[in-house]
């Protein structure tokens, strides 16, 4: 286990790169590490904010501490979601590691604990890569327009249905687009049901494309289809070659599917990728790799003068949905209230603040006027504005 690293033991270096320019180089070992004090944070406040992260460990979920050790996600995803009419996993699933993290300022390491190394489930920060490969896609000419149909993109007769036909990728990319059908066993309306009426949504049928904002993983897994059809191969292999290479993440990160979420494409058997832990798979990677892609979130996209992910992908994806003000496209929550449960509040963190929240829970805070990242890791999910607010105040300049 990693002591904190906050007011000691770390390499302070004389002559700092200046904060905007520095990015880290392939490797955890070579990230520099600086003296937090040098970069304006109160030390003992910083230490008590991460104190509190690990006192606040999440129980994912509490009541099976009894019957098995809180990390032990391979029992506790299928049973979380067991009131679910279709909730057995399909996808691969890891047992946790212990409350760990990475704060950056300036692109620099100014803590860290628990575990960081620890390749782990992300759950629906999966989402974030999920949404950063479309905008590569709208980068690169693949899709003309965000306002656009998905169906003409899609040879998929699920995507051709009268329902479904007019669905845009603004409406996917804002879990806004009452896609309905079944994909890989998943039924669209079995995905967090009513627990006292499982199957209240089927009956009440699909909800209007645009008309508001539900949180559904078969929507979401939609969408990692519709991308790979555009794209025509792994967006696994897209997203290692675009973005996890060029910001040197750690070689062992992996992009699951399910076992039955293989298709044909162009005469490829090629694995659509889940967005998601929810039935297993998503993204597995380390809290160092976490803190790449919150750097690069909180640069827009620019990667040591190299611009990866369009600028104007990051604006829109900063851009509040009408009917959920507090999200934007898929998983950028905003820092105003809005999605109880589902959203970041930090009274003590700036508007223009925003974090990627998974399952776990698993978080990576960005406050870009701050030029500050905070990943954290199996924390409970109640208390991520409480330690988001401790961070805040820990700042002095």
């Amino acid at each position: 286990m990693k002591t904190l690293i906050a007011a000691a033991a770390v390499c302070v270096l004389t002559a700092p790169v200046l904060g905007q320019d520095y990015v880290p180089p392939t490797g955890d070992e070579g990230w520099e590490r600086r003296d937090p004090a040098s970069l304006g944070f109160d030390p003992a406040a910083l230490d008590a904010a991460i104190a509190f992260a690990i006192a606040h460990e999440t129980r994912h979920p509490p009541e099976l501490e009894a019957v098995s050790p809180a990390r032990n996600l391979p029992v506790t995803v299928p049973l979380n979601w067991a009131f679910e009419p279709f909730s057995s996993p399909v996808g691969p699933l890891q047992a946790r590691g212990e409350p760990s993290g990475v704060i950056l300022r300036q692109g620099y390491i100014v803590a860290e604990w628990g575990e960081p190394e620890r390749v782990d489930m992300t759950f629906s920060i999966t989402k974030t890569f999920l949404s950063h490969v479309v905008g590569l896609a709208v980068d690169d000419g693949l899709i003309d327009s965000v306002e656009d149909a998905v169906a003409p993109d899609v040879d998929d007769e699920r995507f051709h249905t009268a329902h479904n036909v007019p669905i845009t990728w603004d409406q996917l990319l804002r879990q806004t687009s009452g896609w309905w059908g079944t994909l890989f066993d998943k039924p669209a309306w079995a995905d967090r049901p009513a627990r006292n009426d499982p199957t209240r949504d089927l009956v009440a049928g699909p909800p209007t494309p645009g008309e508001r904002w539900e949180y559904n993983d078969v929507r979401v897994n939609a969408l990692a289809l519709a991308a790979l059809h555009v794209h025509g191969r792994s967006l696994h292999d897209i997203v290692d070659e675009r973005l996890m290479t060029p910001m040197g993440s750690t070689s062992d990160w992996r992009w699951h599917g399910y076992e039955n979420s293989y298709v044909e494409i162009d005469g490829a058997r090629i694995q659509s990728v889940s967005g998601g832990g929810h039935w297993g798979g998503g993204v597995f990677l380390t809290a160092y790799d976490l803190a790449r892609l919150g750097l690069l979130g909180e640069r827009r996209g620019n990667w040591g003068g190299e611009q990866l992910i369009s600028e104007a992908w990051f604006e829109a994806s900063l851009t509040p949905t009408d009917v959920a003000p507090s999200y934007g496209y898929m998983n950028f929550f905003l820092n105003r209230p809005g999605l109880e449960g589902a959203s970041i509040a930090a009274t003590e963190a700036p508007h223009s603040a925003f974090a990627y929240l998974g399952a776990g829970s698993n978080m990576v805070f960005i406050s870009p006027e701050h030029d500050l990242v905070a990943v954290v890791r199996w924390i409970d999910r109640n208390q991520r504005n409480a330690f988001i607010n401790q961070l805040m105040l820990a700042l002095e300049e």
